[in-house]
């Protein structure tokens, strides 16, 4: 909005009502994407749930899609991921699946089923129906709970599946691949670089692009920005009522976009691309995005890692 004003140093910055503790640092972010599919998009229950899911609101179901066992397991997806990264010395505390289509195989709690994937015993549950948003609240409600001295380690898992056994109920973007990002989190000791998450809800014409803008004031002009689909869209006649283009904040080599073709990972995936160079050179990062269809914008802060 005009006049926007920058929002108040994040440094140590706890959310209003939230445990005043330390927070959690961005340790390591990684993607990956999946080919093939999992044995359990032939599972005939799926179509079962799918019919369930699908009925009140009158949507046809992709019977192509059902026949041909097209879709990936989220757990299937995640499995070896978290084998991988995660070190059996270095035990995870909570585990959070933020996801916004469904799982090819319903009948199990996926966030349950990884946790055993992890060394330690977290306590793991899943954040959907947010849209673009579920990633962010999932890093926030971490910070929150790191705020208590229960957790010492959190990993965020952000998954997506190119496939829906419906036809959608109005226009939505679909992912082109099967991806997930795994975000390791580490209590910040209370010495800097800690996360800081901040979210808003309010009509998708509100001045989303000049909170935006303020909130990278605020860092300085080292920041460095990765900026989810909703806030690059191109302006003109093609972009929404009321959403401007993000002009100086967009267009230069401290500024990335979303991956192309993933509505929920994109930014993330982009966040895992540009993070490690960034850190390198000492930058503040801030990762926005824009969900216009609910109307509600969130970022995240990545302060500077403190120097040894």
């Amino acid at each position: 909005m005009p006049g926007a004003t920058a929002p108040a140093p994040v440094s140590g910055a706890v959310r209003p009502g939230a445990p005043a503790g330390p927070g959690l640092r961005v340790a390591r972010v990684l993607t990956r994407d999946f080919g093939g599919r999992s044995e359990t998009s032939l599972d005939p229950d799926l179509r079962v749930f799918v019919s369930d899911l699908a009925r009140p609101y009158g949507v046809p179901l992709r019977e192509d899609l059902l026949a041909q066992g097209v879709g990936h397991s989220y757990g299937e997806m995640a499995e070896g991921l978290l084998r991988e990264v995660l070190p059996e010395d270095e035990p995870v505390d909570l585990l959070i699946l933020a996801f916004s289509s469904p799982d090819v195989r319903p009948g199990r709690s996926t966030a349950l089923h990884l946790s055993r994937f992890c060394p330690g015993s977290p306590l793991a549950f899943a954040v959907c129906d947010q849209g673009s948003a579920a990633p962010f609240t999932a890093l926030r409600i971490a910070t929150d709970y790191a705020r208590t001295g229960a957790c010492r380690r959190a990993v965020v898992l952000v998954m997506e599946a190119a496939h829906l056994h419906h036809e959608p109920a109005g226009p939505v973007a679909l992912p082109e691949r099967h991806c997930a990002v795994l975000l390791v989190c580490e209590a910040d000791g209370g010495e800097g670089g800690g996360a800081v998450v901040r979210q808003s809800s309010g009509p998708a014409a509100d001045p989303a692009p000049d909170l935006v803008r303020a909130e990278r004031a605020a860092l300085g002009p080292a920041a460095a920005v990765v900026l989810g689909p909703g806030l690059t869209v191109p302006s003109g006649p093609t972009a929404p009522p009321g959403l401007t283009a993000l002009s100086g904040v967009t267009g230069c080599d401290r500024t990335a976009e979303a991956r192309g073709g993933q509505p929920l990972t994109g930014v993330w995936s982009a966040l895992a691309e540009r993070l490690p160079g960034w850190r390198a050179e000492g930058r503040p990062v801030l990762v926005a995005d824009l969900d216009r269809r609910l109307g509600r914008l969130s970022t995240l802060t990545l302060l500077p890692e403190p120097a040894p």
